[in-house]
């Protein structure tokens, strides 16, 4: 899957110490009506301890020029260093939401079904924030685009 080329996204949850966030690519639309996403998360991260039915999650599509934002999601940075990288404020849910990014969705989890070593969560979508330049971030074969 590695040849699957995939934009980049940092998806985030209230912990009980502050906002956790991971980088993920498989991240799809699910719905129009009503809208959602699809998110694949391992079930051995930090992350997915938090994804219940009703939760607040947030989900970042990143722009071409945030890959120290998707570096440092992915493992680079310590957990608690992560969001001091890029530009963050605070969306309505009370999640943190990346100032520039190609589109901030703030969602509810609706749904989670186990599969293999993840879960696919259901998101519904609340509120969208779209830029005006199309320049996505995009990871194929462990190099960016």
């Amino acid at each position: 899957m590695r040849r699957l080329a995939a934009s980049v996204s940092i998806v985030v949850a209230n912990g009980a110490d502050g906002p956790v966030g991971m980088a993920a690519t498989s991240i799809t639309s699910l719905t129009v009506d009503p809208p959602a996403v699809l998110v694949c998360v391992n079930r051995a991260t930090s992350l997915h301890a938090l994804l219940v039915p009703t939760a607040p999650l947030s989900v970042n599509l990143l722009s071409k020029h945030q890959q120290d934002v998707s570096a440092a999601f992915g493992g680079g940075v310590p957990r608690e260093e992560r969001f001091k990288i890029g530009s963050w404020t605070t969306g309505e849910n009370g999640l943190p939401s990346l100032d520039a990014a190609q589109a901030n969705l703030e969602c509810v989890v609706d749904a989670m079904l186990a599969y293999g070593t993840h879960s696919i969560v259901i998101a519904r979508v609340l509120r969208a924030k779209v830029s005006e330049a199309v320049a996505p971030l995009i990871y194929q074969d462990g190099a960016y685009l």
